[in-house]
């Protein structure tokens, strides 16, 4: 059985993509669900260690226009990220450097009680760098491949001269 370079290089990217979905699922991460009433703030707190990358995913199940505004807090206290959240859905990235409590602080800026479900966590991107690196191989190979097979391709075209 001959295995081509086009199924290889698909195979690294299709591992590269199962190994960063694993290392993401494995991360620790905080969920939470909560009505929050106007004017009201919601606080999610976890322990991040080393530097990386954080997120949150805020989603509200019953969305109609509802506002509310995110801050990351860092362990002095310092806010590091702020954003107005206008979607049903909506996921933030930030960097982090100290090890520590960080706090998402989520307040409701919009005129009626909103149900709001929160998922605040380590992205673990450093884990990431191994398999990326797999997934960006594959890709540029099957860049390459299918470059050479187009190239190599010709279509019979009929004459011209024909009486």
């Amino acid at each position: 059985m001959k295995i081509s370079p086009f199924k290889i290089s698909l195979a690294l990217i299709i591992i590269g993509m199962i190994w960063v979905s694993i290392i993401f699922n494995e991360t620790e991460k905080i969920h939470d669900s909560v009505l929050l009433e106007q004017s009201s703030s919601f606080e999610v707190e976890s322990d991040f260690s080393g530097t990386g990358i954080g997120y949150y995913k805020l989603y509200m199940p019953e969305f109609s226009g509802e506002e509310v505004f995110v801050q990351i807090i860092d362990v002095n206290q310092n806010v590091i990220q702020e954003q107005k959240v206008k979607t049903k859905m909506s996921v933030g990235y930030f960097d982090f450097s100290e090890n520590g409590l960080h706090t998402v602080k989520i307040t409701n800026i919009s005129g009626k009680i909103i149900n709001l479900q929160v998922e605040f966590g380590n992205t673990n991107s450093q884990k990431m760098f191994p398999p990326g690196i797999m997934i960006l191989v594959g890709a540029v190979a099957l860049m390459i491949i299918s470059y050479m097979k187009i190239r190599n391709y010709n279509i019979e075209q009929p004459e011209e001269n024909i009486s």
